[in-house]
């Protein structure tokens, strides 16, 4: 079997991605964004419902554009897990595989006999990754879990918004997008101790992660403060609890973010803002005192901004070295002369749509960067090439595979 070939750092790593939906998805969107050769199974009557969600293009309405974002650099093939063919079929595709993803309720591999042990006994390199909502042990297991409970479990909610509301949920899917950095990451380390740490093991293993650990491990500080203090984090809004000033502040037609947790920044503010006997106030005197009194502080920068334009403020802000930046939406980012200095939107060509703004991958690399061949392909668009060309599959056998309804 062979590898598509493909340019970036990662050129030559095979995946196999078994996942559905966010978190998995957007793992091996990470990988195919930078030169793995990505091959996602999808079952044949139920594709992954992520091409369903909107929004959709205007003119192809039943074309996801959340699909065309997720699914791109990827293959698609169709495959029935669940029956002993199409078991088969995906043993074959792991033989020659770096990685498999897989979301599914834990367990459920295992009913199939595709569980990591049986996967990794024909090929004991395969790093076998598992995104689940709590994971593979616990006695909660077995629950199913979606990103939105995570973001609940984790604590991320309890301190998300202000302090007279109620607990805020984040716009974007954060909790699998989180868990899908972690997999990525942890990913990689597998495959550095398999070939290169110390030698190289030669072994892959099996990666186990959740939905709400991620996100928790994000709360720096937070574990070691109620264990030796008893503290409870509570909602702060846009201030941060250990920082000041720091906070969305409006000016006359529209907002600026600011933050200014040094000393030296702080007093620049000041000097922006013509109050630099501030400086020497006893409740500003330092970065405790002005988290003490951050509301009046708050004020005090705000009553400034208000009365000015954004680009004024900024303007002001950043003759005096002080750190500030706009308020975006989506058409202010499509304008903005430094995300088109960084080519952070690239077109491409679609089958589907034609011409198609996406965001570039991220980080940059100097010598092998990251590229976008395609958007997210068609349903079980590339079963021929893989089954047939790849893995070997004899017509005859492919076409009775497809009317079996395996593939």
């Amino acid at each position: 079997m062979t590898t598509k070939k493909r340019t970036g750092p990662l050129d030559g790593l095979r995946v196999i991605d078994c996942s559905g939906m966010i978190s998995g998805g957007f793992a091996t969107a990470q990988l195919g964004d930078f030169g793995a050769d990505v091959v996602m199974v999808e079952h044949p009557e139920q594709p992954d419902p992520i091409r369903e969600w909107p929004p959709y293009d205007e003119e192809q309405s039943k074309t996801s554009l959340w699909w065309k974002s997720i699914g791109r650099n990827k293959r698609c093939v169709t495959l029935n897990l669940s029956t002993p063919e199409g078991a088969a079929l995906l043993t074959e595709l792991v033989e020659d595989a770096d990685l498999l993803f897989e979301n599914f309720r834990p367990g459920t591999m295992e009913s199939w006999g595709l569980g990591p042990e049986s996967l990794r006994s024909v090929n004991e390199e395969l790093i076998y990754v598992r995104i689940s909502g709590y994971g593979q042990t616990g006695p909660q297991s077995d629950k199913p879990g979606f990103g939105t409970v995570a973001e609940g479990l984790s604590g991320w909610a309890h301190v998300n918004g202000f302090p007279d509301r109620e607990p805020l949920l984040p716009p974007i899917s954060l909790a699998d997008l989180t868990a899908a950095q972690f997999a990525v990451q942890a990913a990689m380390f597998a495959i550095f101790e398999r070939d290169i740490g110390r030698g190289g093991s030669g072994e892959g293993q099996m990666i186990d992660v959740t939905l709400y650990e991620p996100l928790f491990r994000l709360f720096l500080g937070d574990v070691e403060a109620y264990d030796r203090n008893g503290r409870i984090p509570e909602r702060t809004g846009n201030q941060h609890p250990s920082a000041a000033p720091r906070n969305i502040y409006e000016t006359s037609d529209g907002y600026i973010t600011l933050s200014a947790s040094s000393q030296q920044i702080f007093e620049n503010v000041m000097h922006a803002i013509e109050r630099s006997d501030l400086i020497n106030d006893p409740r500003f005197a330092d970065n405790d005192k002005r988290v003490e009194n951050a509301a009046e502080l708050n004020n005090i920068i705000e009553t400034w901004t208000q009365k000015r334009p954004t680009d004024d403020v900024i303007k002001a802000m950043e003759a005096n070295d002080a750190i500030v930046g706009p308020v975006y939406d989506i058409s202010d980012i499509f304008m903005d002369e430094q995300y088109q200095a960084r080519n952070n939107i690239i077109t491409i060509e679609d089958e589907d749509l034609g011409e198609l703004r996406t965001a570039a991958p991220v980080p940059t690399f100097s010598r092998t960067p990251g590229d976008v061949e395609h958007a997210g392909p068609r349903h079980g668009q590339h079963n021929r090439e893989v089954y047939v060309r790849e893995v070997g599959l004899a017509e005859s056998k492919f076409e009775q595979l497809r009317e079996d309804g395996v593939v």
